[in-house]
């Protein structure tokens, strides 16, 4: 890192230049850019870089250089640059805690965005900060106000829900600055993410102001979940881009999916502490409750790192992974045991967010059993993506692809998989109907081909997977040494699965996600609304083939017999407790309708 000297330096050389100028936009854009650069590296408070305060905010210089991007964009007369000038200084007010100079040139911003048509994609983050300063006055109802104004202009009147795939509203912006960030690389988690996150903190700040029985704690905690649930459509859209086709199922249609006997779980992991979110059956309406972390967000990110990292390590006789196991249980399901124990619950059902998503909630552990001996366990990105229609047995049958030889891709070998023939012959052992692919025949155009011949309720690929924090970095091997993206893979499923008749079950056997990186799995969670399959079951890490080949097989067993996804899951690994290491079993995940 540079010296505080030559930083000064190189901010004044910058300012020498600045000065020689002609007025322009970007000369506007450039002083609000050296503003910027004036606060020191160290931030004081921080919950996203949009509303980050450091100490130069309270020095002249800065005020100076923004009072003067506001006097260059007037003579230029650009409302764009000058609604964000004007913004600039709001939020150096709001920095000093001087909040009625910081309301007077937030609302300025507001005004400039609203009246020019090409200033509205900044709209959003002057109705945030309005909210911020509302916040920090302690003015809630205001503060709620503006946050909601904030995301609705963000998401206009995109999708109205069940109406299909969503279509870009009147106003709806986010799509466009969603995928403009992923070309850019603006961060996502700095200009869009916080605003759900801060939004879905203050109605629970309000929630848990209330008696949990009274209906603005319902309404409260409704109000949550579904920020909860826009985030995670933002964040399929921003890591898929442009390729991104969501279809939204309506409330009558997730009553259908979500039946008495499930609980439905969504994390929400804050700037202080994790909110809990747990949705239960009560009668014809659903209860809904929730709680805070005992721990805080680092201490939980911490034992979740921790628990990954040493679930995978099947040698270690010490059962090493039990603490974290026991601490994980203790903090995210133990404060509802007795909830679920009442309502007589069978299925778990699990909205992870973030780093929760990397791991495998089966093998949290109550200090006598694992979480799947007690209950069916399925994960999904967001109920509003899952589609609801239960699995027909009548016809299963698979087309199944797989590889056993070594492969060497893009420099990286992946070595040879030699229970996969004995797997691949299982499926076909266990769907007569199926079509099998080994190998040399296992390519992307022979899977297109059969794809576009064939209705094949199940696809099972049993090949070396990678999942990456990008979709171009996320590939299944082929049988001539290629690669098929995950990109590609939707695409073909999607194109020639017939629309009428969506492959229901995606088995990807053999993956790999990334530890320590909750996008990796975001493209794993993704599958399913990309592709438009029903349900994935998928693997968190590669495990010996010849477990996985032992496990899938029963699964199927269990599946043919009548159980859901989920039991049959559950059963699946329930065999393989007494014989096996957690790392062994624990990995596997429904994703999607667990039905």
């Amino acid at each position: 890192s540079i010296s505080i000297e030559a930083r000064n330096q190189w901010i004044q050389d910058a300012q020498e230049l600045f000065n020689e100028l002609p007025d322009s936009q970007d000369k506007v854009y450039a002083a609000i850019d050296l503003a910027k650069l004036e606060q020191p590296m160290t931030v004081v408070t921080d919950t996203s870089q949009h509303n980050s305060c450091g100490k130069r905010q309270l020095e002249a210089e800065t005020e100076t250089l923004l009072n003067q991007a506001v006097s260059i964009a007037q003579r230029i007369k650009d409302y764009r640059s000058e609604s964000f000038a004007w913004g600039e200084l709001g939020h150096l007010y709001y920095c000093r805690q001087d909040y009625q100079n910081a309301l007077d040139f937030t609302q300025k911003a507001w005004w400039m965005a609203d009246q020019n048509l090409s200033a509205k994609d900044s709209l959003y983050l002057w109705q945030w900060q309005l909210g911020q300063i509302f916040q920090a006055q302690n003015k809630k109802d205001k503060a709620v106000n503006a946050y909601k104004e904030a995301i609705a202009t963000l998401e206009g009147f995109e999708g109205e829900q069940g109406k299909g795939e969503q279509g870009k509203g009147e106003q709806g912006i986010r799509t466009d600055i969603l995928i403009a960030q992923r070309n850019l690389q603006f961060d996502f988690r700095d200009t869009i993410e916080p605003l759900y996150r801060e939004f879905a903190q203050l109605t629970l700040k309000r929630a848990d102001s209330l008696s949990s029985d009274s209906e603005q704690y319902q309404t409260e905690l409704n109000s949550a979940l579904k920020t909860v649930d826009s985030l995670k459509l933002a964040e399929l859209q921003n890591y898929f881009g442009n390729d991104c086709l969501l279809t939204l199922f309506n409330q009558k249609q997730i009553d259908e999916l979500v039946t008495k006997d499930t609980a439905v779980f969504s994390f929400m992991i804050l700037e202080e502490k994790a909110a809990i979110m747990v949705s239960l059956p009560n009668g014809d309406k659903r209860l809904k409750k929730f709680k805070l972390s005992q721990v805080d967000s680092q201490r939980l990110i911490k034992e979740v790192n921790d628990f990954r990292t040493k679930i995978q390590e099947s040698y270690d006789i010490t059962k090493a992974f039990l603490t974290p196991a026991k601490n994980l249980y203790n903090w995210l399901i133990a404060p509802f045991a007795s909830d679920l124990e009442s309502a007589q619950i069978k299925t778990l059902v699990f909205i992870q967010d973030g780093i929760l998503r990397s791991i495998p909630m089966a093998a949290l552990h109550d200090g006598k059993e694992f979480l799947v001996e007690k209950y069916a366990i399925a994960t999904t990105p967001s109920l509003t993506l899952t589609n609801p229609q239960a699995l027909n047995r009548q016809e299963l049958a698979a087309l199944a692809l797989g590889l056993t030889q070594p492969a060497l891709i893009d420099g990286e070998s992946f070595s040879k998989l030699e229970n996969v023939r004995k797997e691949i012959e299982n499926v076909k052992a266990q769907f007569p109907a199926s079509k099998t692919l080994l190998d040399d025949q296992f390519t992307r155009k022979s899977l297109q081909q059969e794809l576009q011949q064939t209705v094949y309720p199940i696809l099972h690929i049993a090949t070396h997977g990678k999942f990456g924090t990008i979709p171009e970095d996320t590939f299944l091997v082929t049988g001539n040494n290629e690669k098929l993206t995950i990109t590609e893979l939707e695409k073909d499923i999607r194109r020639l699965s017939r629309g009428s008749k969506p492959v229901e079950l995606l088995v990807l056997t053999a993956c790999q996600t990334a530890t320590g990186d909750d996008r990796t799995t975001l493209g794993l969670a993704g599958i399913i609304v990309q592709a438009g399959v029903r349900s994935a079951l998928a693997s968190l890490w590669y495990i010996p083939d010849n477990d996985t080949s032992e496990l899938v097989t029963q699964f199927y067993h269990n599946l043919q017999s009548g159980m859901s996804k989920a039991e049959a899951l559950k059963e699946a690994q329930k065999d393989m407790i007494p014989k096996r290491h957690p790392a062994h079993w624990a990995p596997f995940i429904i994703i999607g309708n667990w039905l």
